[in-house]
């Protein structure tokens, strides 16, 4: 792992070095406060382009709110935010959507409308964003769905008459449906049995291969991060410590060596040996 080390806090690459690696995300100097709260501290983070980076923590180490902060629905304290080469407070409110059709966002309860079906809310952004004949939008949020791994009739349920996978696999297909280059996840496997856990990281390890996504994924079930993550973010005292989970496996900070080193990671870590093998 390479990167600059600032008081026990190694940095992503290229985080302060000025490098032109290219970047779908990097935040700089990134402090949120709620209140006298101060949730992040002069915090950097990057992500590269065509990767998927897991981001774990302690409760409350801002994990949510990090991820909020990156698609515009917190606002920082200090510091600077650029998604896909623009930095996000310098953009007017048009510059500001056509951003924001660039990447897709499934937040941990799905936040479907209650009141409309799959298909209707998968079609919510198409509306939002083009003028599509209503032949096209029904046939463009059938693909989505169908991509979610949602069988055909679900398109006319509404979320209640759904389990919690396909709740989750129906925000899935409405966070696809502008066909985003980066793709932000909010704890996606939290609540689902193991089987389901199982599927729903082989569908996000599927997709990312095939449409070729840049992923950030909140989460703390280190079963995903062993199936999907090729690096691994970790909000440690306000600030990220970041790299593949070996390398931080070395890390001799004692919530890093527990999360990672414990029962959980080393049953996780087991599970990922026997699939390889």
């Amino acid at each position: 792992m390479t990167g600059a080390s600032r008081d026990g806090i190694v940095e992503a690459p290229g985080a302060r070095d000025g490098s032109q690696e290219d970047l779908a995300i990097r935040v700089s100097g990134l402090t949120t406060r709620f209140g006298p709260k101060v949730i992040h501290e002069d915090l950097d983070f990057e992500v590269r382009r065509g990767e998927v980076m897991g981001l774990v923590g302690g409760s409350g180490s801002g994990k949510s709110v990090l991820m909020r902060t990156i698609v515009g629905l917190n606002r920082q304290s200090a510091g600077t935010v650029e998604v896909l080469g623009r930095d996000v407070d310098r953009l007017n409110d048009a510059e500001h959507q056509q951003l924001r059709s660039r990447w897709g966002v499934l937040f941990q309860d799905g936040a479907l409308f209650s009141s409309l079906t799959v298909l209707q809310n998968v079609a919510v952004p198409l509306r939002a964003h083009y003028r599509l004949s209503p032949r096209l939008l029904r046939e463009l949020s059938e693909v989505k769905i169908a991509l979610s791994g949602l069988p055909a009739d679900a398109a006319h349920k509404r979320p209640s008459e759904l389990s919690g996978g396909m709740r989750k696999r129906a925000g899935l297909a409405r966070a696809l449906a502008l066909d985003p280059e980066l793709l932000f996840l909010d704890e996606p496997t939290a609540g689902l049995d193991p089987v389901g856990a199982s599927e729903f990281d082989q569908l996000i390890a599927d997709l990312q291969r095939a449409l070729d996504l840049t992923v950030v994924m909140v989460t703390h079930d280190l079963d995903s991060l062993y199936a999907v993550c090729d690096r691994v973010s970790v909000l440690i005292d306000k600030r990220v410590k970041v790299g593949r989970i070996a390398e931080l496996e070395q890390d001799p900070h004692p919530w890093i060596q527990e999360y990672f080193l414990g029962p959980r990671g080393r049953a996780a870590a087991a599970t990922r040996e026997r699939r390889e093998a």
